[in-house]
């Protein structure tokens, strides 16, 4: 943790607070195999020791202006984020939690209500979790030169000045300067991914900018629009709204038959393209949204070939490479301009310029019903992880661990029966009606049908191993009786 990671600086009496929102959902397919839809990219430290997420809620720790972050989720990643959060001391003001994926217009339009519920006038900025910005400094004064305009109810975007034609990018084409507002330009246009060819010709024009996909306004302002634009998207988030369920303080569940009725749409699409109250802060902050293999050899530290390498790594004569193993020895010899990324369960290798194409391979893995596009090996689980090691006809084997304090669901299984061996801590074991104590080198029978409970009672990990057998290992096989983080 560093000194980012310090608690939220009161704010000055009668200053002007912004209330951040953290759009968390993505699946991040262009940096498959290390991202997947269960732990997506957002969750990866690929640019720093901290993942794009923590660095997201870091970066608004540095200046005084900001109240705690709202998050908006998928339901599937709470615990996740929660688990991210606590990791870098951020304290967030709501969590809120959507059942069903329906883009950036419906999660900002529940963000808005809710907030504007308690604070009507309130200013929210609005920031992808998963982009990287450089530069700090920039970033805030940016936000500092939008928030005269934001109150005065225009609908601040910013727009970062290209360095190089990049067709996966959205482009604004900027207006004029909206006085009595310095540095606010207005917009008279959005284009959204050209073709190379055209976004060659964008990046001539100083017009032109790359959408950051960041925005800033009232929240009154902004709702008052999307009722004129899209009024049943804000009646469909007003019941998710007022079904939700709260799971604790911080984190609000929403009625997911109602926010599914939103079509699915992007803010841009919803709002950005159709009013007349959109403006734009033109900013240079080292902005990138992360979103190739490519994109991250360009961010990260090169060698005097041009190379960026990540894990147990060996080149030879290589050249503007980007090579990352996450598991086993990687040896690249004469290679150029070429992306190796490998995992426990899968190996990508493109060439450099090709790695947007990654999306279309995860789409033939999905098609085939295969599981590398959806999870990986190591599954993490609100008390820990688990890790599949072997599997075979009426068999497989996991390790498991399990943090300090923390213990699994009180359950049972209708195919399977588990034996565990602990490898490292000591387990607290529910067996039927008997409560007993697991050391090292010791182990325990669970038969089919028996109720059970996991726990780790003392400071340091538990690390055992699972050997389950029957005539059916799906992870959906199992009750929970009682669970400590609501699952059922």
């Amino acid at each position: 943790m560093d000194d980012r990671a310090a608690s939220f600086r009161s704010v000055p009496p009668g200053a002007t607070t912004i209330h951040p929102l953290i759009l968390c959902g993505g699946a991040g397919t262009r940096l498959w195999p290390l991202s997947r839809v269960a732990f997506p990219k957002q969750f990866l430290p690929l640019t720093s020791e901290y993942t794009l997420f923590q660095e997201t809620a870091l970066r608004l720790r540095a200046d005084t202006i900001f109240a705690a972050p709202i998050v908006a989720c998928n339901d599937a990643h709470r615990f996740t984020i929660e688990e991210q959060l606590r990791e870098v001391g951020v304290r967030p003001r709501q969590i809120l939690l959507e059942s069903v994926a329906r883009n950036t217009a419906p999660a900002i339009t529940v963000a808005a209500l809710w907030l504007a519920s308690e604070e009507p006038d309130a200013l929210m900025l609005v920031q992808p979790a998963d982009h990287m910005i450089g530069s700090l400094d920039a970033f805030l004064g940016a936000v500092a030169k939008g928030m005269a305009a934001a109150e005065a109810g225009h609908l601040v975007t910013f727009g970062v000045r290209p360095d190089r034609p990049e067709p996966e990018y959205g482009y604004i084409r900027s207006g004029s300067s909206l006085p009595p507002f310095k540095y606010v330009l207005g917009v008279d246009e959005f284009i959204e991914k050209p073709s190379r060819d055209h976004a060659e010709t964008l990046i001539a024009n100083e017009a032109f900018y790359w959408n950051s996909g960041i925005f800033l306004f009232s929240v009154g302002s902004f709702l008052e629009e999307l009722r004129r634009l899209h009024p049943k998207m804000v009646s469909a988030c007003e019941r998710a709204l007022a079904g939700a369920s709260a799971e604790n303080g911080e984190t609000l569940r929403l009625e997911g038959a109602a926010f599914s009725e939103n079509l699915s749409l992007s803010l841009d699409r919803a709002v950005m393209e159709h009013t007349d109250r959109a403006a734009m802060i033109p900013v240079e902050m080292e902005w990138s949204d992360v979103g190739s293999w490519r994109e991250l050899r360009d961010l990260g530290p090169a060698d005097d070939h041009g190379n960026v390498v990540a894990g147990d790594v060996i080149l030879s004569r290589a050249r503007n490479c980007y090579i990352r193993s996450d598991h086993n020895l990687v040896a690249a010899i004469g290679l150029e301009d070429v992306v190796v990324v490998t995992t426990d369960d899968a190996v990508l290798v493109a060439k450099a310029d090709c790695a947007s194409d990654v999306a279309g391979v995860v789409e033939q893995l999905n098609r085939r019903n295969r599981p590398e596009p959806t999870q990986h090996l190591t599954v993490f689980r609100p008390w820990g992880s688990y890790r599949q090691v072997d599997a075979g006809e009426r068999f497989q084997v996991k390790r498991i661990t399990v943090k300090p304090g923390a213990s699994l669901s009180l359950q049972k299984h209708f195919h399977r029966a588990e034996h565990w061996i602990v490898v490292r801590g000591t387990a607290k074991v529910q067996r039927g009606d008997q409560s007993m104590l697991l050391h090292e080198n010791e182990s325990i029978y669970i038969p089919i049908g028996l109720e059970h409970r996991l726990e780790n009672p003392g400071k340091l990990p538990l690390h055992l191993i699972e050997v389950q057998s029957g005539s059916y290992l799906g992870e959906d096989d199992i009750v929970r009786l009682a669970d400590n983080y609501g699952r059922t």
